[in-house]
């Protein structure tokens, strides 16, 4: 499969947020005014002023003891991206492919109305897309697709210290997610990959992904699942099995 992928190992991420400020310093984005509500957490959640947010979940492990779970949460960069085949049915030209990278990317010059982004923020599993009323535009993580189109690293792998971010070739991040996962689960069985098949931003988890963050895992209030919603954009002849 061409194009990048992203590989984030949560067991090295401290919560320091150093991904999170680069993402808004290279993308010159402002900062978010907010308040205390008894959470490290902050901004409260992604924004179009906030691609990228290290979501802080305190919860007990598998001891019961209690455990900080980090979780630095942005687009997956679908492989089969669910909002563009929304969005597509609206708005053509409103999100679309990078075609080096495969970055699934909003058009900030495409406007669309409030019905039609419910829709789209709806159909995704991991509650990504964001909305500008002013603009009518939407926003989120572009993959720092302008600087790795001139062979640098994204914002938020080339400053974390720990090695929780990872960026690459594809075939060369799932053989790195893969290996780590192997020496993960010697300590921790529950670990998982989430969904390496269906997107680009692979996350590795050593515990159940709800105590992370609602949309850890993909998920659909719908009860709709990833080819029950795809297959509905998709000619029957065209239908994907991506199981």
């Amino acid at each position: 499969m061409p194009g990048k992928s992203f590989f984030i190992d949560t067991t090295r991420c401290t919560g320091c947020r150093g991904c999170q400020a680069a993402c808004k310093q290279w993308n010159q984005n402002p900062g978010t005014k907010t308040i205390q509500r008894g959470t490290y957490q902050n901004p409260p959640d992604l924004s179009t002023a906030t691609f990228k947010l290290v979501r802080f979940s305190d919860a007990t492990d598998r001891r019961g003891e209690p455990k900080w779970y980090f979780f630095p949460d942005q687009c997956r960069h679908c492989l089969y991206p669910l909002c563009k085949q929304a969005a597509d049915q609206k708005t053509k030209g409103a999100v679309l492919h990078d075609a080096r990278t495969r970055a699934v990317l909003f058009n900030p010059a495409v406007k669309i109305s409030p019905e039609d982004f419910k829709e789209i923020r709806e159909i995704c599993p991991f509650d990504i897309p964001r909305y500008d009323e002013k603009s009518g535009g939407m926003a989120k993580c572009t993959m720092c697709f302008d600087r790795v189109s001139e062979g640098m690293l994204p914002a938020c792998v080339k400053t974390c210290p720990t090695g929780t971010m990872n960026f690459g070739d594809r075939d060369a991040i799932l053989k790195m997610a893969g290996k780590r996962l192997d020496e993960v689960k010697k300590v921790h069985r529950v670990a998982s990959l989430i969904i390496p098949e269906g997107v680009r931003v692979i996350f590795l988890l050593k515990d159940d992904p709800e105590k992370y963050h609602e949309f850890a895992a993909e998920k659909h209030g719908s009860g709709l699942t990833r080819m029950t919603a795809l297959n509905r954009f998709l000619d029957p002849a065209t239908s994907l099995d991506m199981s």
